[in-house]
Protein backbone atom coordinates (compact mmCIF):
# COMPACT_ATOMS: atom_id res chain seq x y z
CA UNK A 1 0.00 0.00 0.00
CA UNK A 2 1.17 3.39 -0.75
CA UNK A 3 -0.46 5.49 1.70
CA UNK A 4 -2.30 4.56 5.33
CA UNK A 5 -6.05 4.40 4.78
CA UNK A 6 -8.57 2.59 7.21
CA UNK A 7 -8.25 -0.30 5.48
CA UNK A 8 -4.23 -0.46 5.88
CA UNK A 9 -2.54 -2.61 8.50
CA UNK A 10 0.83 -2.54 9.29
CA UNK A 11 2.56 -4.83 11.74
CA UNK A 12 5.62 -3.67 13.74
CA UNK A 13 8.09 -5.86 15.74
CA UNK A 14 9.96 -4.58 19.05
CA UNK A 15 7.68 -1.95 19.24
CA UNK A 16 7.63 -1.10 23.09
CA UNK A 17 10.58 1.21 22.68
CA UNK A 18 13.16 3.22 20.46
CA UNK A 19 12.28 2.80 16.77
CA UNK A 20 9.85 0.31 16.75
CA UNK A 21 8.01 2.52 19.13
CA UNK A 22 7.81 5.78 17.08
CA UNK A 23 7.17 3.63 13.92
CA UNK A 24 3.98 2.39 15.37
CA UNK A 25 2.79 5.87 16.95
CA UNK A 26 3.88 7.35 13.22
CA UNK A 27 1.75 5.32 11.24
CA UNK A 28 -0.93 4.88 13.52
CA UNK A 29 -0.61 8.90 13.59
CA UNK A 30 -0.86 8.45 9.67
CA UNK A 31 -3.79 6.05 9.43
CA UNK A 32 -2.48 2.92 9.62
CA UNK A 33 -4.40 0.00 11.95
CA UNK A 34 -1.41 -1.18 13.74
CA UNK A 35 -0.33 -4.25 15.31
CA UNK A 36 2.49 -4.98 17.56
CA UNK A 37 4.54 -7.23 19.63
CA UNK A 38 7.27 -7.48 21.63
CA UNK A 39 9.31 -9.36 24.54
CA UNK A 40 7.23 -8.18 27.69
CA UNK A 41 3.77 -8.43 27.93
CA UNK A 42 3.63 -5.27 30.58
CA UNK A 43 5.34 -2.64 28.13
CA UNK A 44 3.01 -4.04 25.51
CA UNK A 45 -0.17 -3.37 27.38
CA UNK A 46 0.62 0.04 27.80
CA UNK A 47 1.60 0.75 24.19
CA UNK A 48 -1.34 -0.86 22.87
CA UNK A 49 -3.65 1.62 25.98
CA UNK A 50 -1.54 4.86 24.34
CA UNK A 51 -2.32 4.03 20.45
CA UNK A 52 -5.39 3.34 21.23
CA UNK A 53 -6.09 6.81 23.56
CA UNK A 54 -5.51 8.36 20.51
CA UNK A 55 -7.93 6.86 18.51
CA UNK A 56 -5.84 4.44 17.16
CA UNK A 57 -7.28 0.50 16.06
CA UNK A 58 -3.52 -1.38 17.45
CA UNK A 59 -3.85 -4.78 18.78
CA UNK A 60 -0.91 -7.01 19.70
CA UNK A 61 0.41 -10.22 22.05
CA UNK A 62 4.26 -10.48 23.55
CA UNK A 63 6.13 -12.76 21.54
CA UNK A 64 9.44 -13.15 21.05
CA UNK A 65 10.45 -13.21 17.45
CA UNK A 66 13.03 -16.28 17.68
CA UNK A 67 9.56 -18.15 18.89
CA UNK A 68 8.12 -19.70 16.17
CA UNK A 69 4.72 -20.86 17.89
CA UNK A 70 4.93 -16.68 19.71
CA UNK A 71 5.23 -15.14 16.05
CA UNK A 72 2.42 -17.25 14.50
CA UNK A 73 -0.01 -16.57 17.22
CA UNK A 74 1.08 -12.77 17.41
CA UNK A 75 0.59 -12.18 13.60
CA UNK A 76 -2.54 -14.11 13.32
CA UNK A 77 -3.97 -12.01 16.32
CA UNK A 78 -3.52 -8.86 14.58
CA UNK A 79 -4.17 -10.06 11.43
CA UNK A 80 -7.93 -11.79 13.04
CA UNK A 81 -8.17 -8.38 14.79
CA UNK A 82 -7.15 -5.31 12.64
CA UNK A 83 -7.50 -7.30 8.87
CA UNK A 84 -4.80 -8.62 6.79
CA UNK A 85 -1.15 -7.15 6.97
CA UNK A 86 -0.11 -4.24 4.50
CA UNK A 87 3.17 -3.23 5.89
CA UNK A 88 5.67 -5.73 7.82
CA UNK A 89 8.07 -3.52 10.09
CA UNK A 90 10.74 -6.15 11.15
CA UNK A 91 12.34 -4.18 13.76
CA UNK A 92 13.08 -6.19 16.53
CA UNK A 93 16.73 -6.05 17.43
CA UNK A 94 19.61 -6.49 19.63
CA UNK A 95 23.43 -5.78 20.07
CA UNK A 96 25.64 -7.65 22.16
CA UNK A 97 29.18 -5.28 21.49
CA UNK A 98 32.22 -6.98 22.96
CA UNK A 99 35.75 -7.54 22.23
CA UNK A 100 35.85 -10.87 19.99
CA UNK A 101 37.93 -12.87 22.56
CA UNK A 102 34.94 -11.88 25.36
CA UNK A 103 32.19 -13.00 22.70
CA UNK A 104 30.41 -16.05 23.91
CA UNK A 105 28.68 -18.88 21.57
CA UNK A 106 25.64 -17.90 24.07
CA UNK A 107 26.34 -13.92 22.88
CA UNK A 108 26.06 -15.32 19.00
CA UNK A 109 23.48 -17.42 19.08
CA UNK A 110 21.17 -14.72 21.06
CA UNK A 111 22.19 -12.00 18.46
CA UNK A 112 21.35 -13.97 15.35
CA UNK A 113 18.24 -15.31 17.29
CA UNK A 114 16.68 -11.89 17.41
CA UNK A 115 18.20 -10.04 14.71
CA UNK A 116 18.06 -13.01 11.92
CA UNK A 117 15.94 -15.94 12.56
CA UNK A 118 13.08 -13.74 14.34
CA UNK A 119 13.44 -11.77 11.14
CA UNK A 120 12.79 -14.61 9.27
CA UNK A 121 10.25 -16.68 11.24
CA UNK A 122 7.92 -13.26 11.25
CA UNK A 123 8.38 -12.41 7.24
CA UNK A 124 7.35 -16.24 6.39
CA UNK A 125 4.15 -15.50 8.52
CA UNK A 126 3.21 -12.22 6.93
CA UNK A 127 4.45 -13.21 3.28
CA UNK A 128 1.92 -15.35 1.82
CA UNK A 129 -0.80 -12.89 2.26
CA UNK A 130 0.76 -10.38 0.69
CA UNK A 131 1.39 -12.84 -2.24
CA UNK A 132 -2.01 -13.77 -2.45
CA UNK A 133 -2.74 -10.30 -2.36
CA UNK A 134 -0.10 -9.03 -4.55
CA UNK A 135 0.91 -6.00 -2.73
CA UNK A 136 2.65 -5.08 0.32
CA UNK A 137 5.91 -4.07 1.63
CA UNK A 138 8.13 -5.69 3.78
CA UNK A 139 10.98 -3.06 5.77
CA UNK A 140 13.74 -4.86 7.40
CA UNK A 141 15.33 -1.94 9.90
CA UNK A 142 19.05 -3.20 9.12
CA UNK A 143 21.68 -0.84 10.63
CA UNK A 144 24.76 0.96 8.72
CA UNK A 145 26.60 -2.01 10.23
CA UNK A 146 25.36 -4.09 7.39
CA UNK A 147 27.18 -2.48 5.27
CA UNK A 148 30.80 -1.18 7.56
CA UNK A 149 31.91 -3.56 10.39
CA UNK A 150 33.35 -2.36 13.65
CA UNK A 151 35.68 -2.95 16.46
CA UNK A 152 33.80 -4.73 18.77
CA UNK A 153 30.92 -5.53 16.46
CA UNK A 154 31.58 -8.69 15.09
CA UNK A 155 28.04 -10.54 15.89
CA UNK A 156 26.02 -7.51 15.15
CA UNK A 157 27.71 -6.61 11.88
CA UNK A 158 27.75 -10.15 10.80
CA UNK A 159 23.74 -10.36 11.69
CA UNK A 160 22.93 -6.99 9.75
CA UNK A 161 25.29 -8.06 6.77
CA UNK A 162 22.64 -11.05 6.82
CA UNK A 163 20.01 -9.01 7.17
CA UNK A 164 21.02 -6.92 3.59
CA UNK A 165 22.24 -10.38 2.05
CA UNK A 166 18.17 -11.75 3.03
CA UNK A 167 16.35 -8.82 1.61
CA UNK A 168 17.88 -7.83 -0.95
CA UNK A 169 17.23 -11.42 -2.39
CA UNK A 170 13.72 -11.46 -1.15
CA UNK A 171 13.03 -8.88 -2.99
CA UNK A 172 14.00 -10.20 -6.62
CA UNK A 173 11.42 -12.85 -5.83
CA UNK A 174 8.67 -11.13 -4.72
CA UNK A 175 9.20 -7.52 -6.69
CA UNK A 176 7.30 -8.91 -9.84
CA UNK A 177 4.43 -9.88 -7.19
CA UNK A 178 3.54 -6.29 -6.13
CA UNK A 179 5.32 -6.67 -3.05
CA UNK A 180 8.10 -4.40 -1.97
CA UNK A 181 11.05 -5.41 0.68
CA UNK A 182 13.26 -2.32 1.69
CA UNK A 183 16.39 -3.16 3.85
CA UNK A 184 16.89 0.01 6.02
CA UNK A 185 20.10 1.32 7.29
CA UNK A 186 20.31 3.65 9.91
CA UNK A 187 23.71 4.95 11.45
CA UNK A 188 23.33 5.48 15.18
CA UNK A 189 20.21 6.21 16.49
CA UNK A 190 19.44 7.43 20.08
CA UNK A 191 17.62 4.36 21.79
CA UNK A 192 18.05 2.20 24.68
CA UNK A 193 20.31 -0.09 22.95
CA UNK A 194 22.84 3.03 21.79
CA UNK A 195 22.86 4.55 25.63
CA UNK A 196 23.43 0.47 27.19
CA UNK A 197 26.69 1.67 29.03
CA UNK A 198 28.23 -1.28 27.20
CA UNK A 199 27.60 -0.28 23.90
CA UNK A 200 28.24 2.92 24.83
CA UNK A 201 31.65 2.19 25.63
CA UNK A 202 32.10 0.21 21.71
CA UNK A 203 30.51 3.04 19.89
CA UNK A 204 31.26 6.26 21.92
CA UNK A 205 28.50 8.21 20.41
CA UNK A 206 27.78 11.55 20.66
CA UNK A 207 24.14 11.60 21.57
CA UNK A 208 24.00 15.13 20.74
CA UNK A 209 24.40 14.43 17.16
CA UNK A 210 22.46 11.18 16.08
CA UNK A 211 19.81 10.12 14.84
CA UNK A 212 16.61 9.94 16.40
CA UNK A 213 13.99 7.29 16.61
CA UNK A 214 11.50 9.49 15.35
CA UNK A 215 13.87 10.26 12.14
CA UNK A 216 13.45 6.79 11.49
CA UNK A 217 9.94 6.36 11.43
CA UNK A 218 9.32 9.73 8.92
CA UNK A 219 12.11 7.87 7.06
CA UNK A 220 9.27 4.48 6.85
CA UNK A 221 6.06 6.68 6.77
CA UNK A 222 7.78 8.62 3.56
CA UNK A 223 8.55 5.27 1.98
CA UNK A 224 5.46 4.02 2.48
CA UNK A 225 4.00 6.95 0.81
CA UNK A 226 5.46 6.41 -2.54
CA UNK A 227 3.14 5.41 -5.40
CA UNK A 228 3.15 1.88 -5.90
CA UNK A 229 5.36 1.62 -9.17
CA UNK A 230 8.38 3.11 -7.32
CA UNK A 231 10.57 0.34 -6.19
CA UNK A 232 13.13 1.39 -3.28
CA UNK A 233 15.12 -1.56 -2.05
CA UNK A 234 17.34 -0.01 0.46
CA UNK A 235 17.50 3.25 2.05
CA UNK A 236 20.56 4.87 4.31
CA UNK A 237 20.10 7.52 7.42
CA UNK A 238 22.91 9.71 8.77
CA UNK A 239 23.30 12.69 11.04
CA UNK A 240 23.31 15.55 8.57
CA UNK A 241 26.41 16.89 11.00
CA UNK A 242 27.74 13.56 13.18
Amino acid sequence: MSSGSPSSVAFVTGATGGIGRATAVALGRAGYRVGVCARTAGRLERLLAELRAEGIAAAGLPADVADESAVRAAVRHAAEALGPIDLLVNNAGTAILRPFEELTPADWDATMATNLRGLFLVTREVLPGMRQRRRGTIVNVASLAGKHGFAGGTAYAASKHAVLGFSRSLMLEVRKQGIRVVALCPGSVDTALLRDPGNRAVLKPNLDRVLRPEDVAQAILDLVRLPDRVMVSEIELRPTDP
